[in-house]
């Protein structure tokens, strides 16, 4: 993996975790508003919107430069769409990275060819 791609994957793993909390603080912010006085949708709903476009951003780059199948591109897709998808993203995304970390380190000390 090239440093790009590395980049391109920590991008989108960084962005992944804010962008589930304010997913989950929209929908609260949501409830709070059809339950009591309490109006902080308009502000939620522009944190989490510009959390999510970065999400989308970064994961086209993510699936252009790490040539992702369409089911995992689809799959880190859906991660942003759901409540808490992108816990889940975030933590596939880091397993992945460590997982090449280690498969360059065993390439350059010559264990394996992969």
């Amino acid at each position: 993996m090239d440093i790009k791609t590395a980049s391109a994957l920590r991008r989108l793993r960084l962005v992944s975790g804010p962008e589930a909390i304010s997913f989950l603080l929209l929908l609260v912010c949501s409830v709070l508003k059809r339950t009591t006085e309490f109006n902080a949708v308009p502000v939620m709903g522009a944190v989490h919107g510009f959390l999510f476009v970065l999400y989308v951003i970064f994961w086209a780059d993510a699936w252009n430069r790490a040539k992702w199948s369409l089911g995992t591109a689809a799959f880190y897709f859906l991660m942003s769409v759901l409540p808490t998808g992108g816990f889940f993203a975030e933590r596939r995304l880091k397993r992945e990275a460590e997982d090449a970390v280690i498969a360059s380190r065993a390439r350059k000390e010559g264990v394996v060819n992969a």
